[in-house]
């Protein structure tokens, strides 16, 4: 799962429409607490910590949400903000999963559920593995709780009976989906040979994009009453935007500026992640060399470097790059069709550009 830089993105919805979101979350976890202190006081904690999770990120997914709704005409802001609220807390339910998954103790530099929970043990004497257990097992938890109050806050939106089942076919479709990425990306790395490339951008649609573009564009044009065609449409867009997203961010994961990213610059080398990159560096005749670097699970520095350095030179950075913006243009290309109003065209253009910079690595 990634989160997503806010810098243009602010402009897809107001700092009020954003706040409306902010409260609706807050109302939810505050009466969530309550309802845990009455069980014993160690639930409430650990709602307060899945709470912590929710915040200081930019709310990208409501903001689709909201955005697309506003341009279509919706005037009914309140409503608008629960339904994007429902897709945040599926957003933090699947991160909190991915990390457990991926057994990561720590997001935006501080300890996640997860993370709060092993060093918890830690602190109370246990040995590292069964502190790291308990930490992966509240962090289940947590994230169960999270996915099924997703669909807790969409069933109190105010709309009528079809327009509830189609938000809720949506939500639901995001989940179903991002379970199956999160399978494929688990079982992909077991293979040595890398997918091909069409794969590859099945499971960064499924695990990503479907949840994090797709759905939020399209529920915010459900809600607004759109016509099929344009919720098709919007569809389409956010899954060619998303993917794009995708691949993007593997290179920034690869090639990227550590003072940037946050992230150590060889850590997706070292996890073995299946990507584009591979895919396309697995059919030139670098890749046993870049297999064996690749398979070292103490890759070093300057391993790391020489598997840049042959993935650029087997033309796989750049073919990845070529990609990401061929895939933006399609994006770009279903905003024309003819069910797109230019407003709403107009506003959702310039997220081509978020991926336009990611690409220049």
């Amino acid at each position: 799962m990634f989160t997503l830089p806010m810098d243009k993105e602010t402009t897809l919805a107001g700092s009020v429409d954003s706040q409306l979101v902010n409260d609706v979350l807050a109302a939810f976890f505050d009466r969530a607490k309550n309802r845990a202190e009455g069980m014993h006081p160690d639930y409430r904690t650990m709602w307060e910590h899945l709470e912590a999770g929710t915040t200081g990120g930019k709310r990208f997914r409501p903001r689709l949400v909201l955005a697309v709704y506003s341009l279509l005409g919706g005037t009914d802001l309140t409503t608008a903000a629960t339904v994007a609220a429902s897709f945040e807390l599926l957003h933090t339910a699947l991160i909190v999963h991915d990390d457990v998954v991926d057994r990561d103790f720590a997001r935006r530099g501080v300890p996640n559920v997860s993370g709060a929970y092993r060093n918890r043990a830690a602190a109370q004497g246990n040995p590292p593995a069964r502190a790291e257990h308990a930490g992966l097992s509240v962090g289940v938890i947590a994230g169960d709780l999270a996915l099924c109050n997703a669909y807790r806050l969409l069933g109190e939106v105010d709309t009528d009976p079809v327009t509830r089942r189609k938000l809720g076919d949506l939500l639901d479709e995001a989940i179903f989906a991002s379970a199956a990425g999160e399978l494929l990306d688990v079982l992909a790395p077991l293979d040595p040979t890398p997918q091909p490339v069409d794969e590859v951008l099945d499971m960064a649609r499924l695990k990503t994009a479907v949840y994090s573009f797709e759905a939020p564009l399209q529920a915010g044009a459900v809600l607004a009453g759109a016509e099929d065609r344009l919720v098709n449409t919007l569809g389409e867009f956010g899954r060619c935007l998303g993917t794009a997203y995708q691949v993007a961010d593997d290179l920034i994961g690869v090639f990227g500026d550590e003072t940037r990213t946050g992230k150590v610059g060889w850590g997706d080398l070292r996890e073995g992640k299946r990507t584009a990159l591979t895919s396309y560096a697995a059919e030139q005749p670098q890749w046993p060399r870049i297999a064996v670097l690749l398979s070292t699970p103490d890759l070093s520095a300057a391993g790391a470097a020489e598997a840049r350095e042959l993935l650029i030179e087997s033309g796989a950075r750049d073919r990845s790059m070529q990609l990401a913006a061929d895939l933006t243009d399609r994006a770009l290309q279903a905003l024309l069709d003819p069910s797109v109003p230019e407003g709403l065209r107009n506003g959702l253009a310039p997220l081509s550009d978020v991926v336009i910079d990611r690409v220049r690595v």
